[in-house]
């Protein structure tokens, strides 16, 4: 449920096709900034100057009062903890359940060690039963309010005596030591002490960050939640310290202040999911249901008059866990949004996990008496799952590796030692079965699904190499085909890649794609392959997936590649058409001064008129040849007009009459592969009219329409049944140049004599 901490940080814009601007989003507390920008409402534009200096100088100051607030709060309470009176003495469970003194450094206590421990005596002579419960600090997790009570008296009873300066052991063989207590020391507070509030403070310092980012109502709901856990991790760092019983002050209420802070934890994500990232109607109505609720068990939780204490916190904190999954599905329902989505599987999962935990606690009156100190274990695991899914939300769209596996294993930590205590409960197993089946099975589900939750949590997305490639390629063919549209093939690519509900292009530059909106928003920088500057820009794509994921670092560092490998693929097809431009040069210089001249020779010395005229007609080719083949540019127009000479000069030799038809909807120029195949194919078709049709009347009709070009040549010849005519050279060489421009050939008789063969290519030139 605490997943729902996130709703307080996304941005506030509609997924509408209306809201797409995404310029102004920049507000930060400086380059070094952690957060994304955070508003509800987009300001002006801010071009700096002294105020904005001062408003920043102002933030970084704030946060480090805050920090040095919160770091004399933690030495303060590790002062208070090395001062408060100790006995120095390990214990241990035994399987009848009772505490057996393990090891001891003080004298007098070490010929009593291997013993179990029946009592402590007070110094007014009260008999303190001492059970393996008692030394298990907190009272939070003890569902039975009877139960609590008397915990609550014995841990407070034995809290004074160690605080009046004397106490005395009585062993269950009867015998008794009497004891000084001695403050503690820094050095024995344990290294579970210091984690746990280097925490804290973590998490603390965050929920400063972020409303001094951007101080806006659900960035302070963050900072409540954030702080309501900071405060939960230094109890735990207090009852982590081994000790016979915490201080005084903190016995009587500590429990509740356990479940307080959890229930406002709770109330804070309900009334931030309420407002983001839709504003859903009674919004503050709901707001106000959920804090009524949470002032209405904090008071008499906190005065001690609330029976079933324990039953109502956790049915509130499991009640605030569903509602958010039925406002985050409405909001996601009104307005289509990636962050209620990803915020919804954290709800989940969250919730399923405390369901679980609950589950077990309330199976600890029927665990064997050695088990039930294990029970305690878990709220403590719980507590950091809690306390890190928190503190995890601000960076979900940067992917931090080490806390997303830091509250994974701590929520799968959490799902074991619930199984733990069923299956002592449920099966009756041995504590080392349970145990050992629990971790393996926690394990096993970890290792199996890891990568599923890592995709369903956090929006990983896997691409195939393929389908990066594929369309890598083909758009860097378009984009050397035509510059100037080489922004709108990159965003079409990019699109492909991300499949973002919304894209918009904007000015500005950059040197590296950026996530902007706390991930909503991938800002990408579009490279300029024309002279004109004005092209330069950038194109912001919202809403990964179609709504189903926010976007990460890994997704801009994955922009940033995708665009690198699309230059060099344009670098390599412009070098290779470069190599294949200078080659084609020359082979046309070659043929126009060798074979052009020794042609030209034949023809002065040709014995015959009609040898001549062949010469020179060879000749005439050869020129459209080299200059095809020198040629950098290959207008339609120009090359339909060689194409109608050339042919019409072959026909004429052998009387046969042309009828041409060119229709063009708009002037393009083809490439060098077009324009050899397309002048190929019609030579190679001629060719066969010439050598086997014997027609006396030939018809060409070229049409280019919205980029389809389709030509169809017909003659009134011999050629009948083209189905089975023999596919050789001729041919094979029409139906593959046809299909390396993606076409269609076809053959087909005429009525009443002659063939027609029709070539279609749907995609000559891309439409606009």
């Amino acid at each position: 449920m605490y997943g729902l901490a996130a709703v307080v940080l996304a941005p506030q814009g509609n997924a509408g096709p209306t809201a797409m601007n995404t310029t102004n989003w920049s507000d930060s507390l400086g380059p070094s900034s952690v957060l994304p920008p955070l508003e509800l409402e987009r300001p002006p534009a801010d071009n700096g100057g002294p105020g904005r200096t001062q408003r920043i100088a102002w933030r970084r100051q704030a946060l480090l009062l805050a920090a040095v607030i919160g770091c004399l709060t933690v030495f303060m309470l590790a002062r208070a903890m090395a001062n408060n009176p100790h006995i120095a003495a390990e214990w241990r469970t035994t399987a009848s359940g009772h505490l057996e003194l393990a090891d001891t450094p003080l004298l007098s206590l070490k010929p009593f060690v291997g013993r179990e421990l029946d009592a402590v005596v007070s110094p007014d002579g009260e008999v303190l039963p001492f059970g393996v419960l008692t030394i298990s600090h907190s009272a939070r997790w003890i569902t039975d309010d009877a139960v609590r009570r008397d915990l609550v008296k014995v841990r407070l009873a034995t809290a004074q005596s160690l605080e009046a300066g004397q106490v005395t052991l009585r062993f269950r063989d009867g015998a008794q030591v009497e004891l000084k207590p001695r403050p503690r020391g820094y050095g024995s507070l344990g290294a579970m002490f210091w984690l746990m509030s280097a925490f804290a403070m973590v998490l603390f310092l965050v929920g400063w960050i972020v409303p001094l980012v951007q101080p806006q109502l659900r960035n302070l709901l963050y900072a409540v939640m954030a702080h309501a856990q900071a405060a939960q991790l230094l109890l735990a760092a207090v009852a982590s310290v081994p000790a016979l019983a915490l201080p005084s002050l903190m016995v009587l209420r500590e429990s509740s202040v356990h479940a307080v802070l959890e229930a406002v934890t709770g109330a804070a994500i309900v009334h931030a999911a309420s407002l983001h990232p839709a504003r859903l109607k009674g919004r503050w109505l709901i707001a106000a249901a959920a804090w009524a609720a949470t002032l209405a068990y904090a008071l008499p939780s906190l005065s001690g008059t609330l029976t079933h204490d324990w039953w109502w916190g956790q049915s509130l904190l499991l009640s605030d866990g569903l509602v958010c999954i039925a406002l985050l599905s409405w909001s996601h329902r009104n307005e289509p949004h990636p962050f209620a989505v990803v915020m919804r599987r954290f709800c989940v999962v969250t919730v399923a996990t405390l369901a679980l935990l609950t589950l077990a606690v309330s199976m600890r009156p029927h665990l064997p008496p050695e088990v039930q100190p294990v029970a305690s274990v878990g709220p403590v695991i719980w507590g950091v799952f809690f306390a890190s899914v928190v503190l995890l939300v601000p960076f979900i769209s940067r992917s931090q590796n080490v806390m997303r596996e830091f509250a994974m294993l701590a929520g799968i930590s959490t799902i074991a030692t619930s199984v733990d205590l069923l299956f002592v409960a449920v099966f009756s197993f041995s504590q080392f079965t349970s145990l050992t089946l629990s971790l393996f099975l926690a394990l096993g589900a970890y290792a199996a699904i890891r990568q599923w939750l890592v995709s369903q949590m956090m929006g990983a997305r896997a691409l195939t190499t393929e389908r990066m490639f594929q369309h890598l390629y083909r758009i860097a063919r378009e984009v050397e085909a035509r510059p100037e549209r080489a922004a709108d093939r990159m965003i079409e690519l990019l699109r492909n890649v991300f499949e973002p509900l919304e894209t918009h292009r904007s000015a500005g530059r950059a040197q590296q794609s950026r996530i902007a909106g706390n991930g909503a928003v991938l800002q990408v920088p579009l490279p300029n392959l024309t002279d004109n500057p004005t092209v330069d820009g950038m194109v912001s794509l919202r809403f990964a997936e179609r709504g189903k994921r926010l976007f990460t670092q890994e997704d801009a560092r994955l922009a940033d590649r995708v665009l690198e490998q699309l230059m060099r693929a344009l670098a390599h097809d412009r070098a290779v058409e470069r190599g294949r431009s200078e080659e084609r040069t020359r082979i046309a210089q070659d043929l126009h001064d060798d074979i052009g001249a020794r042609l030209l020779t034949l023809m002065y010395k040709s014995q015959s008129k009609e040898m001549e005229e062949y010469v020179r007609h060879t000749l005439q080719d050869l020129k459209t040849l080299t200059r095809g083949l020198a040629a950098k540019h290959h207008p339609l127009a120009l090359a339909a007009a060689e194409w109608k000479t050339d042919i019409t000069t072959r026909l004429e030799a052998v009387r046969c009459e042309l009828e041409w038809h060119a229709h063009f909807d708009q002037e393009v120029t083809l490439s060098m592969i077009q324009w050899s195949s397309l002048t190929r194919i019609l030579r190679e078709l001629v060719s066969n009219v010439i050598s086997h049709s014997k027609a006396s009347h030939v018809r060409i009709e070229c049409r280019l329409h919205n980029g389809r070009f389709s030509f169809e040549l017909a003659d009134d010849g011999v050629g009948r049944e083209p189905a089975k005519w023999s596919h050789g050279l001729g041919l094979g060489g029409i139906r593959k140049r046809v299909k390396l421009l993606n076409g269609t050939v076809r053959w087909q008789e005429r009525d009443p004599v002659g063939t027609l063969c029709s070539v279609d290519i749907p995609q000559l030139v891309r439409p606009d």
